[in-house]
């Protein structure tokens, strides 16, 4: 049986509230209690699975920057199988996760944004996960991905500026030259009165 929107609201096995919106694209198979909630990350009865500690979402924002936060909606998932890890399981279950962010159309970033993430990373941001087992940990590698690839986009290095070496910084390159050099004349043989 396919879950839908519907069900999600109504539900008792339904998914905390930033994932509810992904129910519908879940497959839970008869007879197996809460097998497509068990994708989302769940223990199969409606407690969520154990967070990520450096989560970027942000009640249905991906915080990439202080002034740049992307909602959920604008990501678009796709899912399909993976072939790493798993044994069995990698067989029957979709676990790799293709996120995709469409930059050219995004209505949330502004248009300096927008102009250097277009001029660094093109009109659309693909990014891949694989690396975990279960379709919800590579969920949230996928966008720690995207958010550090955004981020990195963004960033503006400043120009350096050139500074001159302070007057107590003077001195004290040349006290320890003079130290230095004191240090050299003590090493040498002493002179031979003859």
């Amino acid at each position: 049986m396919f879950y839908s929107e519907s069900d999600a609201l109504t539900s008792p096995y339904a998914p905390p509230d930033p994932l509810r919106r992904f129910v519908g694209r879940f497959v839970a198979t008869e007879g197996v209690r809460g097998a497509g909630l068990r994708a989302l990350g769940g223990d199969g009865r409606g407690r969520p699975a154990g967070r990520v500690a450096s989560q970027p979402m942000d009640g249905g924002l991906l915080r990439v920057s202080r002034t740049c936060a992307i909602p959920i909606d604008e990501l678009e998932w796709t899912f399909t199988g993976s072939g790493g890890p798993g044994g069995q399981h990698a067989n029957t279950s979709n676990t790799k996760v293709e996120l995709r962010f469409d930059i050219a159309n995004s209505p949330s970033l502004g248009p300096r944004q927008r102009a250097r993430l277009l001029d660094r990373l093109g009109p659309v941001v693909r990014v891949t996960a694989s690396d975990r087992r279960s379709q919800h940990q590579n969920r949230e590698l996928a966008l720690e991905r995207l958010r550090s690839r955004l981020a990195a986009a963004l960033h503006i290095t400043p120009p350096r500026k050139n500074t001159k070496p302070s007057r107590a910084a003077k001195r004290a390159r040349i006290d320890t030259k003079r130290q230095h050099g004191q240090l050299k004349q003590l090493r040498r043989r002493p002179a031979s009165d003859d």
